[in-house]
């Protein structure tokens, strides 16, 4: 709850909702979050414990993951009118964010699978900065994939590393010290093919165009068959089915371009 807590201060700070306190005492209020379109529904636990937090009581009507259509309740929330007020903006922006994200994450999710079942729709570090890890929640809800959480979780051995050494050295250097699947990035066929060669786990291929994506695959998965083919990097919703030959899309457009979703909080006097 430490992030709600800090969350709410943003909007509250020490005087609280200086309207709200100058207009309302006591008065008990029922409350309904609806949806205004159709969704893929995510954040509504985190909403909840925004409610949880000022007092309030929550009843569920959906769960994250649901779909939700236009018109549907998803919460009710009882107690203080002044507390229901005072976790409003905050409940409906946690909400409208990331179901717009597990919404979108679906919709590409189902698109590529008509061509590959098996593949995987990634999220990257392109995230607001202290809502990462709810944002790649939604991702998750959506049926998509994670990726890292950070740098600490997880081998990418990028192009500004490439500086200071060779994709073998590099390669070597990173198997040697630790202990996780080691993915590199290359943006060229020679690459591609010197990083199976040294038997990386993941290569993603960066930047690529799809036709040249697929040579680079096919190329690769000749040297080392069980190595992962991820692509990224211009990456898009109205391109992405052309990239389906990989295991592992991951574009930064599930967190960094998404559209948030609508819905509205109505409060009724008890």
């Amino acid at each position: 709850m430490e992030d709600i807590e800090r969350f709410l201060h943003e909007d509250l700070n020490e005087k609280g909702d200086i309207t709200s306190n100058a207009l309302l005492e006591d008065e008990e209020g029922k409350a309904r979050i609806i949806a205004k379109e159709s969704c893929i529904l995510a954040g509504l636990e985190e909403a909840g414990n925004v409610f949880s937090e000022l007092g309030l009581a929550v009843n569920f009507l959906k769960n994250d993951g649901d779909r939700a259509r236009a018109g549907d309740v998803v919460m009710e929330i009882k107690g203080k009118a002044r507390s229901i007020l005072s976790g409003e903006r905050l409940a409906l922006n946690i909400i409208s964010r990331m179901s717009g994200i597990a919404t979108l994450t679906n919709e590409l999710v189902n698109i590529c699978r008509k061509k590959n079942p098996k593949i995987k729709i990634a999220a990257t570090r392109k995230t607001t900065p202290g809502f990462r890890k709810y944002e790649k929640k939604a991702v998750e809800l959506g049926g998509g994939m994670p990726h890292r959480m950070g740098l600490y979780d997880g081998v990418i051995i990028k192009d500004n590393h490439l500086v200071y050494l060779s994709i073998r050295e590099a390669i070597r250097k990173a198997k040697e010290k630790i202990d996780l699947p080691i993915e590199v990035e290359v943006e060229s066929i020679d690459d591609a093919i010197i990083a199976a060669e040294e038997k990386a786990d993941i290569i993603m291929l960066d930047n690529m165009p799809p036709v040249k994506g697929k040579v680079a695959a096919r190329e690769v998965r000749s040297i080392n068959p069980s190595v992962k083919i991820e692509v990224s990097g211009g990456i898009t919703p109205e391109n992405i089915a052309n990239y389906t030959f990989a295991d592992i899309i991951s574009l930064g457009w599930l967190t960094h371009s998404v559209k948030s979703k609508d819905f509205s909080l109505e409060i009724e006097k008890v």
